[in-house]
């Protein structure tokens, strides 16, 4: 009998290589967005020169943690393949809410803020709940959704602004000594804690998973309901968080906040890699897009590009986000 070892099968080494391939699309993902993000930062620091300061990364930073928190839970949504149209009016709703609680009724932020938080999960578990039992496209509810909050928000505001001032704004104003705020910080906790949560836990992987075939997972005897709920009221959830995040940089509840929000946290979302069809998507990467829309605006504005010029540019960025995502599919496919 032959002690030589046995030949190895070409089958043998398909697993290292899914790795390699994985490893290798994960990289050139990521040093595709940092190449435009460092592109973006060139144009502009050649077209300004007030643009590479630190007073525009203090701006930058300390304006998006409402959108990078609602980005995080639409990143969620999509990856199961659903969508959530009504977050930027959840936010209105619970920014709302938190201005009549601390203006109105005199309540403390403390006790204030839970009532903002539960608002937005309530409605976003409810998103999930008709959207999974009724068996109606996310799309259709959550457009239900947006126009019930925002109508929301103006009836218990009376349409008025409230205005709450230093008991709230010192969320999102700079820390002394430090340029972030503490709104930013926890946004960047709320990423870390999405990133696990999404590559780090079963909750995760079958939430890759009912995107991917959700029909296939119910067959191997998965319930996929509870999943999808869970992840619309994590959304909700978020809208809240983002909704005092909002408010604090404003230090006031407008019933018109964030209108068209939903449409910059989709792109951010698209841009940073994540399949409007389920099953794919990245919270770091949406991360990266968030930064790349703020760092657009932030540059259009201080070249002083008009607003329809700024639509114009941000769509066509979009559009060459989704034809790039789509090459790297392609790329990846052969591989």
């Amino acid at each position: 009998m032959s002690d030589s070892p046995a030949p190895v099968s070409d089958n043998d080494s398909l697993p290292s290589r899914s790795l390699v391939s994985g490893v290798t699309y994960s990289v050139f993902q990521y040093a595709g967005l940092l190449g435009v993000l460092a592109l973006l930062v060139l144009i502009f620091s050649l077209m300004s020169d007030h643009f590479l300061s630190q007073q525009t990364l203090v701006t930058v930073a300390n304006n998006i943690p409402d959108l990078l928190v609602i980005s995080v839970g639409m990143t969620l949504v999509l990856i199961i393949g659903g969508i959530d149209l009504s977050v930027g009016s959840l936010l209105a709703l619970s920014s709302a809410l938190l201005g009549v609680c601390m203006v109105d009724w005199g309540s403390p932020l403390w006790s204030a803020v839970p009532v903002c938080l539960g608002v937005g999960a309530v409605c976003g578990m409810l998103n999930g709940l008709i959207s999974v039992k009724a068996g109606i496209p996310s799309f259709i509810v959550t457009l239900g959704m947006l126009e019930m909050a925002r109508g929301s928000a103006y009836l218990i505001t009376d349409s008025q602004t409230k205005y709450i001032g230093s008991s709230i704004e010192w969320i999102g104003v700079p820390l002394k000594g430090f340029v972030f705020s503490p709104a930013f910080l926890l946004a960047l906790v709320i990423v870390a804690a999405g990133h696990y949560l999404l590559t780090r836990t079963v909750f995760g992987r079958y939430c890759v998973a009912i995107g991917t075939n959700a029909e296939a997972v119910r067959m191997s005897g998965i319930r996929t309901a509870p999943y999808s709920v869970a992840v619309f009221t994590i959304s909700g959830l978020l809208c809240g968080l983002a909704g005092v995040m909002q408010t604090s940089r404003l230090s006031s509840a407008d019933p018109n906040a964030a209108v068209g929000l939903e449409l910059s946290a989709i792109a951010a979302c698209v841009i940073g890699g994540t399949s409007l069809m389920g099953g794919r998507g990245s919270v770091i990467n949406t991360f990266f897009g968030v930064l790349i829309i703020a760092v657009l605006q932030t540059g259009l504005a201080q070249i002083g590009a008009t607003d329809p010029i700024k639509r114009v540019i941000t769509g066509a960025v979009i559009i060459v986000a989704v034809l790039l995502d789509a090459a790297r599919q392609r790329w990846k496919q052969r591989g």
